[in-house]
């Protein structure tokens, strides 16, 4: 089952126009890592979510689902 991580993850992936051996080799992680998170088969750790937050410029909240606004607070 594929979580509101993952799909958030992959649409911020296809909006970005990478692929996952292109964003993978950006946050420094394997293919198989960013496919595993993205369709729900592992859960990231806080240091995951913070690579995708730095590289997509996004918040945690908004990648965990907490909020639609994907904006970082100041």
């Amino acid at each position: 089952m594929q979580s509101v991580f993952g799909t958030r993850l992959r649409n911020l992936r296809e909006d970005a126009d990478l692929n996952q051996t292109q964003l993978a080799q950006a946050v420094n992680m394997t293919q198989r890592k960013i496919s595993y998170m993205e369709c729900g088969r592992f859960e990231p750790s806080l240091c995951d979510i913070l690579s995708f937050c730095v590289f997509f410029r996004v918040s945690s909240d908004y990648l965990l689902g907490l909020t639609e606004d994907p904006t970082p607070k100041k």
